[in-house]
């Protein structure tokens, strides 16, 4: 009948029309998917690289602490060899100064020694000097002593000898005065031979 016909065609349409959509959210998914694998892709490629780089940053890391080892091992043999040597220098340096400390102990123990005797000495010569000062003083005053008594007799010698020339010379006076007067005349007869005047002497 042509209703059944009708019907059939729009029933056929119908299915046509489904399966269109049908087929165009498959291929939608289907994008979708495509789109989906693509970003997936892009991400693994993206994180390969990260990991590629870090990696590479790693390796490097691993190389620059291989390098600091390497500097702090040597600055360690370094520093162990410098260490060594202060030690040995600090050791001679102490030798050293132990030994000369020990000599100027025993220079000032010498020279404490030589003070000592120094002063013993001063002391023993003080004293001497002044017994001797002593001794000095006392044969000055006794010389002095002497000296003044000595003085004390000789001036009552001398006194007592003037006193006798003198009187010495009060008894002879007469005498001397009448040979002096004839002694005189004579020389005057003597000049007047030689037709000479006591004037022109």
């Amino acid at each position: 009948p042509p209703k059944t016909k009708e019907k059939r065609r729009k029933t056929g349409a119908q299915k046509k029309k489904k399966n269109s959509g049908s087929d165009a959210e498959a291929e939608a998914k289907h994008r979708l998917v495509l789109l989906e694998n693509e970003l997936l892709k892009d991400h693994l490629a993206l994180w390969r690289d990260e990991a590629r780089r870090a990696k590479a940053s790693e390796e490097q890391l691993k190389q620059r602490l291989r390098g600091l080892a390497a500097e702090l091992q040597e600055a360690q043999r370094e520093g162990k060899a410098i260490f060594t040597e202060m030690s040995r220098q600090q050791q001679a340096l102490q030798g050293e100064m132990d030994a000369r400390r020990e000599q100027l102990e025993k220079e000032v123990r010498l020279l404490r020694q030589q003070l000592e005797t120094c002063q013993t000495e001063a002391e023993a010569s003080r004293e001497k000097l002044e017994q001797a000062l002593g001794e000095r003083d006392r044969t000055l005053a006794r010389l002095q002593a002497q000296v003044t008594d000595m003085e004390a007799k000789f001036k009552e010698i001398l006194d007592d000898s003037l006193d006798l020339l003198l009187a010495k010379l009060r008894a002879v006076k007469p005498q001397r005065d009448e040979a002096a007067l004839g002694l005189h005349a004579r020389h005057k007869e003597l000049l007047r031979q030689f037709d000479l005047s006591p004037l022109d002497l």
